[in-house]
């Protein structure tokens, strides 16, 4: 069920926690105007989506688009998914709302959400914010998301990033004593000096200078725009990373950007959180360039499944696994023979596991 969040504000209770133990995976995505006539292929958009539990939405144009991504999430998982929107923000004409979307059986959610009280009006579209619990650990945390400012330059986007670190303090009061996560698309990498404040804080980002827009030569990522803050010392992540997911749509760049988006969704694995492999049978990808790619539930990604469960494959140790890792991107399971010890007959031993996501 859809909730279109018209609060500037919440009376939150304060609720204990010691840490953060669960195993949710949370991404942030920009969709690229999500809700205008732009040829957006809603479908495909939600089988990226769905390797998520929880995920929240930039750029989103309208509140009903949100409730028809909301429908495809169900459609492509089987399960029931819920939603919720602010209302629209922005100093102009042009505005957006935000949105977060959630799987049910995995997450809860805390109530409606806020948007911060610009009270200095440095924000062009405030942050919103919403608190959520674990279902299977019962730990709580707050998710907040924004969009900065693009502007003329960094010179436009550098006070919105330098206030970020009021907002923060200002999650700590409304939420006490429940871990956070800052996350959206910030135009502003992440070694910038307009972060120093928020650092100071002790917040650190998921991701330091992995770019997440989509180039339009297949497989290369421009500007590291994406990200998630949090303080290492309330959350402790199993995986952290950025989702290449054209492979999981079948397009190439050019298309990926003009029907789903110009970003890829970053995200935060807590403790074994796994992003979620699609249902058997959703993963068959038709009319998407002549690609189909067919994913089986609890399949290996090699760009995207954590070191555990890269243990998992045929002749992979936690030395091999770290390689792994260390050498993403994959564009297919033939590049593993770069690894030392991989070579032919253990190569088709792993492709012959039926384990990996893809060939």
């Amino acid at each position: 069920m859809q909730r279109l969040v018209l609060a500037v504000f919440l009376t939150l209770a304060m609720a204990g926690f010691p840490g953060l133990a669960g195993a949710a995976v949370i991404g942030s995505w920009n969709l690229e105007h999500l809700g205008w006539n732009n040829d957006k292929r809603l479908d495909l958009v939600a089988r990226v989506a769905g390797r998520f539990d929880l995920l929240a939405v930039q750029e989103l144009m309208n509140d009903e688009a949100l409730a028809a991504l909301e429908q495809e999430l169900e459609a492509v998982s089987g399960e029931e998914w819920s939603s919720m929107a602010s209302h629209a923000v922005g100093r102009s004409r042009y505005q957006e709302h935000y949105g977060f979307l959630w799987r049910e059986s995995r997450v809860e959610s805390l109530g409606g959400g806020a948007l911060f009280i610009d009270s200095r009006d440095v924000f062009a579209r405030e942050p919103f914010s919403a608190r959520f619990r674990d279902r299977e650990s019962g730990d709580t945390f707050v998710t907040a998301t924004v969009h900065v400012v693009y502007g003329d330059g960094l010179a436009d986007r550098r006070p919105e990033v330098e206030a970020l670190a009021d907002y923060w303090q200002w999650l700590d009061e409304a939420y006490p004593d429940t871990p956070r996560m800052l996350m959206g698309d910030f135009n502003m990498a992440p070694d910038d000096p307009a972060w120093a404040p928020l650092r100071a804080l002790g917040a650190v980002p998921a991701l330091n200078g992995q770019a997440t827009t989509l180039g339009t030569t297949p497989g290369r990522y421009a500007s590291p725009y994406d990200n998630i803050w949090y303080r290492p010392d309330r959350l402790s992540p199993q995986a952290l990373g950025m989702l290449r997911y054209p492979a999981l749509t079948g397009l190439d760049h050019v298309a990926a950007r003009e029907h789903v988006s110009d970003h890829a969704p970053v995200y935060l694995a807590l403790h074994q959180g796994e992003l979620r492999a699609l249902p058997p049978g959703a993963g068959e990808v038709a009319g998407a360039g002549g690609a189909s790619h067919a994913r089986a539930a609890g399949c290996i990604d090699l760009n995207a499944s954590s070191v555990a469960m890269l243990e998992r494959l045929p002749h992979i140790g936690p030395a091999r696994a770290e390689a792994i890792v260390a050498g993403r991107p994959w564009a297919g399971s033939a590049e593993l023979s770069r690894i030392d010890g991989i070579a032919v007959g253990r190569l088709a031993d792993i492709r012959d596991s039926g384990r990996l996501c893809s060939g």
